[in-house]
């Protein structure tokens, strides 16, 4: 059975352009890794280049959780909006 409330992800995806922007560019990262991992030998430049996807990778997850948290900061207590990065 389908829930009708959609999950906070989803939420924010629809609400959210930088949240959007930043899964979009999460998404292109994996996919570029799960390329490079298909290689069955990776020379070195492959190896910083998946070394520095990672990393991108995971600034945007990082980035990801900063919206959603400050989001949630906000729907808790709308008074108290920081514009503090």
């Amino acid at each position: 059975m389908a829930s009708a409330q959609r999950a906070p992800r989803d939420v924010l995806l629809q609400a959210d352009a930088e949240y959007r922007r930043l899964a979009e560019q999460h998404h292109q990262y994996d996919l570029e890794l799960q390329r490079i991992s298909k290689s069955p030998y990776l020379n070195a430049e492959d190896l910083l280049e998946e070394i520095k996807l990672k990393k991108m990778k995971l600034h945007c997850k990082d980035e990801m959780e900063r919206i959603a948290a400050r989001i949630l900061r906000e729907q808790r207590d709308p008074s108290n909006t920081s514009f503090a990065a």
